[in-house]
């Protein structure tokens, strides 16, 4: 069956509205977030204190010197992963805290 050409399908037509009020960067953003133990594992997110986004860099506050420590010499295989997961370049670096 065909469809006209004015009907598009439900994906289509969100994927149109998050490009047209510029919320697909937002809405990845919040996906990072959101999936920070599924992407880092339960170790690290147990660690976790806070963890936010600003101009494509990802704030880490950790509860452990050592983990922030290990965690920054993985830095690029980080920013690769999350970025995976995003399925966008969302994010440039990431800052320890």
């Amino acid at each position: 069956m065909f469809k006209k050409s004015n009907e598009q399908t439900m994906k289509e037509a969100i994927d149109l509205l998050m490009e047209t009020y510029r919320l697909k960067e937002k809405y990845a953003e919040v996906n990072i977030v959101e999936s920070w133990a599924q992407i880092m594992g339960p170790t690290v997110a147990n660690l976790t204190t806070e963890i936010y986004i600003r101009n494509k860099k990802l704030y880490i506050c950790l509860d452990s010197a050592v983990l922030r420590k290990e965690l920054s010499m993985a830095k690029e295989k980080i920013i690769e992963v999350v970025n995976e997961k995003a399925g966008a370049r969302t994010i440039l670096d990431v800052i320890f805290l």
